[in-house]
């Protein structure tokens, strides 16, 4: 990947649930939150009700190498995270990846404001 690194730690996962946006279909779901960097972090996750280890697996190459292919397209400086559903081990990386290019993209690109969860407004 180009222009973006492993999201490793537990306080980027949490940061993305709680203070980022969130774009969701019927199979998969993406946080993003900014990160303030000169790369993108990616975090992908398949919990255990998706199945054993070689579903989640393949669910976490399905969205690995649709986001390979659409990293172009993505804005740079975001901590994302996608979530696997229940119906992702049976779509195709071209199916996740259209929803990247789609959907994902255009929420990306347009102006972040933190989520509805966020602080509070300071009255002047």
């Amino acid at each position: 990947m180009l222009f973006t690194t492993v999201l490793k730690d537990n306080s980027g996962f949490m940061r993305c649930y709680k203070k980022g946006k969130r774009v969701s279909c019927e199979w998969l779901c993406v946080h993003f939150y900014p990160n303030n960097k000169p790369f993108s972090r990616l975090g992908i996750t398949a919990g255990k009700k998706l199945g054993n280890a070689v579903k989640r697996n393949r669910v976490k190459r399905i969205v690995r190498a649709a986001y390979r292919l659409s990293e172009t397209k993505l804005p740079i400086g975001y901590d994302i995270v996608f979530v696997g559903r229940n119906d992702i081990s049976e779509k195709s990386s071209c199916d996740v990846q259209s929803f990247i290019e789609n959907r994902l993209a255009r929420e990306m690109n347009k102006p972040f404001e933190a989520a509805a969860g966020g602080a509070p407004k300071k009255k002047k």
